[in-house]
């Protein structure tokens, strides 16, 4: 057969479905074993390693504020709630160190948005309604974090939950039915294990795995429907907030990332083709869209513990709405506020640039301290 010949049966969009999604299962093959590669590096480091890790993480606070530092250096809360779930599943790191560095996760995922905001920077109507629908996403998480992080400290609600919920759904089977993962992932480790045993190697190689796999899985993704999205979602996907959140949902669990999902209709928003009030419902969706790939990963340890910190993820994000929703008009106006400070003149956008900027060095100055 010619290469022509060939070149026509690759244009055919049956083939061409068919090899995204052989493609797309070989790139969540490598995500999920890198998440079992880590928990079985980790499980090699030993005890003493083990305890200078929950050591480093024992005070809440800085944890917190780790999760917010980590994942606004590597803009994916995928990334930083699957080391995570990494570590909880090997059983060197508690749950309650933990459930911190996850509510962190969704402040630092929120920058991307604002960068690009930036984008408007030279237009000022458009640079101020960019901002206000880019970072209203930043305040609804600080919000949920000021309300739930006291609270789980003193009650530890998400975690008792979440635990409960584990139980029963290993107990019906839920976990039971990932089994088979174990079939195709063992055999790679053990592999791996033998020809390589050394801890921090095995390490390194899961942690570029999960960075490989997951920016290959969002690239695909993002090949595959983002630029269909751009045209369908308009305003009759946001007639109202019910299908404005299903969007925010359905578009962020098929391309695993909040960073993507609520980056692609900032644009929008500044053009005026989308106000604030109608994406808002939407950037809720994406938070719960996004823990799609913590429970994914919790699900391939099939270790109870970690399928735990899963559901600890996704209720943070549910009860974060279910209290800040009703309430909606307060981010969205603190939002509309900064936005339109920023936006008067040059100079007040250098000092939002400028203290936006300072408020990551406040992560850095906690942990060192």
């Amino acid at each position: 057969m010619n290469s022509l010949n060939w070149h026509k049966i690759l244009k055919n969009p049956y083939v061409k479905f068919v090899l995204n999604l052989m493609l797309i299962l070989f790139v969540l093959y490598l995500f999920l074993l890198s998440i079992k590669l880590m928990g079985t590096s980790f499980k090699m480091f030993g005890k003493e390693f083990a305890e200078n890790i929950i050591a480093g993480t024992s005070n809440p606070l800085v944890a917190l504020f780790i999760g917010i530092l980590a994942t606004s250096l590597i803009q994916s809360s995928s990334s930083t709630t699957s080391i995570v779930v990494g570590l909880v599943a090997s059983g060197v790191f508690p749950i309650a160190n933990a459930i911190p560095i996850i509510m962190g996760a969704n402040i630092g995922t929120t920058v991307t948005n604002t960068i690009v905001s930036m984008a408007h920077i030279t237009r000022k109507l458009e640079f101020k309604r960019a901002l206000a629908g880019s970072i209203v996403h930043d305040i609804f998480n600080i919000m949920t974090v000021i309300v739930l992080f006291p609270l789980e400290m003193k009650f530890h609600f998400l975690e008792k939950i979440s635990s409960v919920l584990a139980r029963f759904f290993v107990d019906f089977g839920g976990a039971k039915l990932f089994n088979p993962l174990s079939a195709i992932l063992n055999p790679v480790i053990d592999l791996m294990k033998d020809n390589i045993n050394i801890p921090a190697v095995l390490f390194a190689i899961s942690i570029v795995l999960m960075f490989t796999s997951l920016i290959a899985l969002v690239k695909i993704m993002r090949g595959l429907i983002i630029t269909k999205a751009k045209v369908l979602l308009d305003y009759y996907l946001f007639k109202n907030d019910r299908t404005s959140f299903g969007v925010g949902v359905v578009i962020t669990t098929i391309v695993q990332s909040s960073s993507i999902s609520t980056s692609i209709i900032v644009p929008m928003v500044g053009s005026g083709l989308l106000t604030i009030r109608q994406i808002f419902p939407y950037t809720l969706g994406a938070n719960i869209g996004t823990t799609t790939t913590a429970m994914m990963a919790s699900m391939a340890t099939a270790n109870p513990i970690a399928i735990t910190v899963g559901f600890v993820h996704l209720l943070f994000n549910v009860f974060g709405i279910i209290i800040i929703y009703p309430f909606r008009s307060i981010p969205i106006r603190i939002a509309e506020s900064i936005a339109e400070f920023a936006a008067r003149s040059k100079k007040n956008t250098l000092v939002f640039i400028t203290a936006y900027c300072s408020a990551y060095l406040i992560p850095i100055i906690i942990i060192i301290t």
